[in-house]
């Protein structure tokens, strides 16, 4: 059997062919590593028997797990040198999860019991390498996707990475939604002088001892980093990225879908010109897990009056925001999350500091100088440092040549959450539901059992090897 299909003969490939190869290489996944190797020092397009995953974080990890878990083969690429490179290469060293394990495991594999309420970065690491070396799942690394367009002819997906081409019958996107930093464009942004860099290259506030620091950007990254710098002899100034005026989005429905799933990674921030508009809540209620209290409550009760318990706990246990500078939405922050996408800020105790003066609350940034910046408020500081913790993106529509499942501004699936795993001509996407790791294993299990059926439909009529 010619496992390579040709380019210049391609086309006169069909469909039942495509069957027979699919079938004939369904042996083991080791096989299927073997033909990729061999195809590495070869022109000719490499034929995937099962589906193609795009990315080997969690998301890429947690749908090969499920498909594995269902006899189905696969291949992994992934532009970097390791599994979980957003965490291995790109998070600071004091990182915590903000959600109980319990919340973010991926799917059949707990945390092991030895692990705390909240695993470090180090420890969330090594549970996404056992979880890869538990279902033998072994990514292609360095292998960049330059490109995935749909053979409409031929019936399969044609994905070219920097090494080779790949042809498959099922394409998943798993790259997520922080693929790549968002850098704002800001007026003098590159005439600053000092150090200016992403949190995604910001590793432990030792290196900024005694500097003098602007943060621009105050989610959840961007108030630990905070922290951190102020836990070393940092001075600290918190900003918003962006000089916006804070608008009443008004009284907005809850959505019938459980809300609380949602209450995950994405940033949550807007400005006026002197308040900054946020929620903030503690990360803990009555000894529980905020999260893990929430969706309890809404087993029972509405959203909004589940938002009006922890705005009451909130105040109780962090105080009046609005007196640090930090005026809270009209809306309660479950609400604001299931209708906007918008996330509070879990506090990890970067709030103290606000109130006690060593972290600054600061209006957004108008422009930078040779030395700092000059605010929206017009007042003018000067800076060693700025760190800017302005989150990331999803970057799909700049390699999949496909315009009607993933929307051009924000690279989200155009479907919302439930709906947006499954495109079309076999195109799937794990990741992109803005419910963090939850959602991942969500999208995963749905993938994984839509293309199982597919290929057991086609091969069960042949006997495979086992």
């Amino acid at each position: 059997m010619n496992f390579f299909l040709q380019r210049e003969a391609g086309n006169t490939y069909t469909r039942q062919l495509q069957s027979v190869l699919v079938t004939t290489l369904h042996i083991h996944q080791k096989t299927l590593q073997g033909i990729f190797h061999k195809a590495m020092n070869s022109e000719k397009p490499v034929w995937i028997p099962g589906p193609v995953i795009i990315g080997a974080g969690p998301s890429g990890l947690a749908v090969a797990a499920c498909l594995k878990e269902r006899g189905v083969p696969f291949l992994i690429l992934e532009k970097e040198r390791c599994i979980g490179s957003l965490w291995t290469l790109k998070t600071y060293n004091r990182l915590q999860l903000h959600l109980p394990k319990e919340t973010c495991k991926l799917p059949h594999m707990p945390f092991p019991p030895e692990v705390p309420a909240y695993p470090t970065k180090q420890q969330f690491i090594s549970y996404l390498e056992a979880y890869a070396k538990h279902f033998a799942i072994e990514p292609m690394f360095r292998q960049e996707v330059q490109s995935a367009i749909y053979d409409a002819r031929m019936g399969f997906w044609r994905v070219q990475s920097n090494e080779s081409e790949f042809l498959c019958r099922w394409f998943i996107v798993a790259t997520g939604e922080n693929a790549e930093p968002v850098l704002p464009n800001i007026e003098g942004i590159s005439d600053f002088k000092g150090s200016l860099i992403h949190t995604s290259r910001y590793k432990d506030g030792a290196d900024f001892k005694g500097q003098k620091v602007l943060v621009v950007g105050c989610g959840n990254s961007g108030m630990e980093i905070s922290l951190d710098l102020c836990n070393n002899d940092a001075q600290v100034s918190l900003a918003v990225r962006d000089k916006v005026k804070c608008s009443d989005p008004g009284s907005l429905a809850p959505n019938v879908y459980h809300p609380i799933v949602s209450f995950l990674f994405t940033v949550n921030y807007s400005c006026s010109s002197k308040f900054l508009q946020l929620h903030i809540l503690p990360r803990e209620v009555l000894g529980r897990s905020t999260f893990s209290l929430s969706m309890w409550l809404l087993n029972w009760f509405p959203v909004k009056l589940v938002d009006w318990f922890l705005l009451i706990c909130s105040q109780l246990i962090l105080g009046d925001t609005h007196k640090m500078g930090i005026r809270r939405p009209k809306i309660g922050p479950l609400e604001q999350k299931n209708s906007t996408g918008k996330t509070p800020v879990l506090d990890v105790g970067a709030f103290s500091k606000i109130k006690s003066g060593k972290i600054k609350v600061v209006c957004g940034v108008q422009r930078f100088t040779a030395s700092g910046a000059e605010f929206v408020d017009g007042h003018v500081e000067n800076f060693d440092s700025v760190i800017l913790a302005t989150g990331y993106r999803s970057n799909v529509t700049s390699w999949l040549k496909e315009d009607n499942f993933f929307n051009e501004k924000d690279g989200y699936p155009r479907n919302p959450f439930p709906d947006n795993w499954k495109g079309k001509n076999g195109l799937y996407s794990v990741g992109f539901t803005r419910r963090g790791l939850l959602g991942s294993s969500i999208d995963a299990q749905r993938v994984a059992e839509d293309i199982a059926r597919q290929w057991n439909s086609e091969t069960k009529h042949l006997r495979i090897e086992s």
